[in-house]
């Protein structure tokens, strides 16, 4: 049995309709909402980001997604047994997105006969969700239940956004980010660190469900900002810390820090409490916004393709997000 589980390739996706702060601000000019540009950028460091058309699902993001990170693996769609996507903009109610996806993965050549049979499942912890559905798809690769797991994040958030309400719809966006995840018997996933506080549920929600064919409860995202703010920070910090003392190491030992990519006033903030200059932070917010579970196997593949990350290299990912849910991971690459 092997003893780690390594990424061995990763892919993205974002949907072709790129939004710049420019277009949105005269978008929500026509609904009677005054912003600007540079109130964005200044507030979030945003610039632009991506919205799905309304034909694209998650699933359909996260399988141009899920084929790159395949191919870059070497591999093909009937080497995966094992599928995780963590979403908070699934397909429909049910079946999970993963199954969806596992369903358009069988259709390419040559691949029905293997991944058809493989266990599929979605996890929902929001923004938080790939570092979830990571560290559960290294344990059961680590038990010997997956050889080799693929693992997206993907989300269309711009179907969930109050564009009435400029402090929350300037700040998503739309994406899929995928890594191939293999038993190995060199390190590579070297530790995790989960967490959830409940009590917090109220300040990042959707409160709305499907009740008697009809929505109850508000289908639209709220948030309060400054409380997420003044908690992300100090999660995520506290995560990276428990994350880094389980792999017997200390953020010097860091190479890449790949944070969630909500709001670059957080990152910073965090990055300068593990002192980290921003030249080792990958930043991708500025061009995608916040695209929730998908935005850090995002920044993971756009810093793989520009050649930033390289193998060998030592990689901090963190994630913070509505539940109120928070982790950290720390790989070799």
């Amino acid at each position: 049995m092997s003893s780690f589980a390594k990424i061995v390739g990763t892919g993205s996706f974002l949907p072709s309709q790129r939004v710049t702060n420019e277009a949105l601000v005269a978008q929500l000019a026509l609904g009677g909402v005054e912003s600007s540009s540079e109130w964005i950028v200044e507030r979030t460091g945003i610039h632009a980001r991506h919205f799905a058309q309304p034909q694209e699902f998650s699933s359909d993001l996260a399988f141009h997604a899920s084929v790159q990170a395949i191919e870059a693996a070497g591999l093909g769609p009937q080497d995966i047994d094992l599928i995780i996507v963590a979403t908070s903009t699934p397909d429909m109610v049910f079946p999970s997105t993963a199954c969806i996806l596992q369903h358009k993965l069988s259709k390419l050549h040559g691949a029905a006969a293997g991944i058809a049979g493989a266990p599929a499942f979605d996890v929902q912890a929001v923004c938080s969700g790939f570092i979830y559905a990571l560290t559960v798809a290294d344990a059961m690769i680590r038990a010997g239940n997956a050889k080799r797991a693929l693992v997206v994040g993907a989300e269309v958030f711009s179907r969930l956004l109050d564009f009435k309400d400029r402090t929350t719809c300037v700040l998503f966006g739309d994406g899929a980010g995928a890594v191939v995840l293999e038993a190995s018997e060199t390190p590579g996933i070297l530790a995790s660190d989960l967490h959830a506080d409940g009590q917090h549920v109220g300040i990042l929600c959707v409160p709305g469900h499907v009740s008697a064919g009809a929505i109850s409860g508000t289908p639209l995202l709220q948030m309060d900002g400054q409380a997420v703010f003044k908690l992300a920070v100090g999660l995520l910090h506290g995560a990276a810390l428990k994350a880094l003392a389980k792999a017997d190491m200390v953020e010097a030992d860091i190479d890449w820090l790949i944070p969630h990519q909500a709001n670059v006033r957080i990152i910073q903030s965090t990055a300068k409490k593990l002192k980290l200059p921003m030249e080792r932070v990958i930043l991708t917010v500025h061009d995608h916004g916040n695209t929730s579970a998908a935005s850090i196997p995002l920044a993971l593949d756009v810093a793989v393709r520009n050649g930033q990350v390289k193998p060998g290299q030592h990689l901090l990912l963190e994630g913070v997000g509505g539940g109120f849910t928070w982790g950290a991971v720390v790989l070799r690459f």
